[in-house]
């Protein structure tokens, strides 16, 4: 399914919604970019958003609806950097009013208000991608470039050990690593593998001495298609010998192995000469794929329909954790497409939700396995 594309001379002019600390560092990225320009940002606290600009050093406009403040300054798309629970109604309102969106990880707060994003999507035809940043990596796409000689996959692992004191919300969490943290790891799984999740077992649990309320480690187990398992095991509560934020990879092939510590350049043995295209850094690839993208009506990485899958990985490893079983993905999917069409109040998005034949064929309209 193909999305609008724009057709505008210059750079591509934006919005960013929330002006907090991802808020900013969008901002900072947009000003950066020679492609892009920041015209506008937008919170529900006016005093944000003016001292976000004020910091900028230059006069921008601000306000606290996103789309009016889209709809002055003229902007192509907006950037949603607000918090979880607010992607949903941000996006909405965005795609409704004919913006394309590029939103902050995760989709939504659930699976099944980000069904509700892709079936909205799909109903104005404009883009939603969202910026999954680590998979924007040279690193990992040397890694996944060094297993095209190695054979069939059999296990892809990751070990992420760090000890963050951030204080706040996370610090609150019920399960802090699995839901604000892992999303990233599971989604550069996805793009190693270039495979979907099956089912997963997790268990999550909390060390003695951590300073998190909820449970701050976990072991995870996924069942990928094909037949290949992806293993993650991590804490954020482990001093001393601290992994990079991507984690510390080893993929084990038919015909070898490769190993990636998440910083610097992949190994592979046997060793493979073939280098990989530089997809940019964090943010600022994801910015600059979804500027292409909305030129060129390429397919970006994390259009939504392809992206919740990663989210749907996060709420089964929690179900399994939570109950002690192996959680099919399917279980996920069909009951928060069921939720979705219990509590959307849009007519039109309810009606895209209701015609698809299944929440699989439903997302397969819009994605592929990227």
């Amino acid at each position: 399914m193909s999305f609008r594309t724009l057709d505008t001379a210059g750079p591509l002019r934006l919005v960013v919604v929330g002006a907090g600390g991802m808020g900013r560092a969008w901002m900072g990225t947009i000003e950066a970019d020679p492609d892009t320009e920041l015209v506008g940002v937008a919170d529900l606290y006016p005093a944000a958003a003016e001292s976000a600009a004020a910091d900028l050093g230059r006069d921008l406009a601000t306000g606290t609806d996103a789309v009016e403040l889209a709809q002055r300054t003229g902007a192509h798309a907006i950037v949603n950097a607000t918090i979880p629970e607010a992607h949903h109604p941000v996006t909405i309102a965005a795609l409704r009013a004919g913006l394309p969106v590029l939103g902050e990880k995760p989709v939504a707060a659930s699976v099944a208000e980000g069904i509700a994003l892709a079936a909205a999507a799909e109903l104005t035809g404009h883009l939603f991608m969202v910026s999954q940043s680590r998979r924007y990596s040279r690193g990992l796409f040397q890694t996944k470039r060094s297993l095209e000689t190695l054979g069939r996959i059999g296990i892809v692992a990751v070990d992420f050990f760090k000890a963050p004191h951030f204080g706040g919300f996370r610090d609150e969490m019920d399960s802090p690593l699995l839901l604000d943290m892992a999303i990233h790891q599971f989604d550069m799984a996805r793009f190693l593998l270039d495979a979907d999740p099956v089912a997963v077992v997790c268990e999550e649990y909390n060390p003695p001495w951590s300073w998190y309320a909820g449970n701050a480690a976990a072991t995870a187990a996924f069942e990928m298609e094909g037949g290949a398992r992806f293993t993650f095991n991590g804490s954020w509560c482990s001093p001393g010998f601290e992994t990079s934020w991507n984690g510390a990879w080893r993929v084990s092939a038919e015909h070898g192995s490769a190993v990636w510590d998440g910083d610097g350049e992949p190994q592979a043995e046997p060793e493979s000469k073939a280098e990989a295209e530089d997809p940019g850094d964090g943010i600022a690839g994801s910015l600059r794929e979804f500027t292409a993208a909305l030129r060129t009506g390429r397919e970006p990485m994390g259009r939504v329909h392809a992206n919740l899958l990663s989210l749907a990985m996060v709420e089964a490893a929690i179900r399994s954790a939570a109950e002690g079983r192996r959680v099919p993905i399917d279980e996920i999917l069909d009951g928060s497409y069921d939720t979705a069409i219990a509590t959307t109040t849009d007519a039109d998005i309810l009606a895209v939700l209701q015609a698809w034949p299944s929440v699989r064929d439903g997302l397969n309209r819009g994605s592929r396995s990227d």
